[in-house]
């Protein structure tokens, strides 16, 4: 798997023409930045700064690490995914089209091909979605000399939203007209949208408590 790879190798086959994709790469950029938001919060636990908030704010960040955690799981099996999400395309073009009904079957099998190319990217992004409104106790309440962590995590996490759904865009290009295309355009303008909210309210708190640093 891609995501057993060290970090050169892994570096290396991205470079090269076959997979991981884009797709497969920002599932785990998407992870590096709810890691990022998890260092944090290990950067908080036991300080005074955190141990002397009310105790069930001190529970809501203890169970959103735990969420974060299962997050990042989840985004680490999306890199594999993500990088054979276009095999059943790649393997429907092959199918010969001679004949009506075999350009009737080849069709088919593409359209179901690339409905698997954009579902794998749209769960890439309701999970990187998932971490940055997870990240919001953390931005709050995290160790105010770790704040920039919060903020590297979130622009990762926000770039690798934005990053996954080009994708989305793109293989949309080859779907039919019909319920499900418009299905997946409005789901497409919704995670742009709470991409972009997230994103500048994360930052936001992160340039405000920079500022109350003294």
């Amino acid at each position: 798997m891609y995501i057993d790879m060290d970090l050169v190798s892994f570096l290396e086959k991205v470079k090269g023409p076959e997979m991981p994709g884009g797709g497969a790469v920002v599932a785990y950029t998407g992870a590096l930045g709810a890691a990022l938001t998890l260092m944090v919060a290990n950067l908080s636990f036991g300080k005074k700064s955190f141990e002397k908030l009310d105790e069930e704010i001190k529970e809501l960040v203890k169970a959103d690490y735990v969420k974060m955690e299962n997050k990042i799981e989840e985004l680490k099996l999306m890199v594999e995914a993500d990088a054979k999400s276009f095999d059943a395309v790649l393997d429907a073009m092959k199918l010969p089209k001679e004949t009506p009904e075999e350009k009737k079957i080849r069709d088919e099998k593409m359209q179901e091909g690339y409905k698997t190319a954009l579902e794998v990217p749209l769960k890439t992004c309701e999970l990187i979605l998932d971490c940055m409104k997870l990240q919001k106790s953390f931005a709050k309440y995290g160790n105010i000399w770790a704040i920039t962590d919060q903020g590297a995590g979130t622009s990762l996490l926000y770039g690798s939203g934005e990053a996954v759904l080009l994708n989305v865009i793109i293989n949309l290009k080859s779907v039919n007209p019909g319920e499900y295309k418009d299905s997946v355009v409005k789901r497409l303008e919704d995670y742009q949208r709470q991409l972009k909210e997230l994103h500048e309210e994360l930052m936001n708190s992160c340039y405000t408590r920079l500022e109350e640093m003294k």
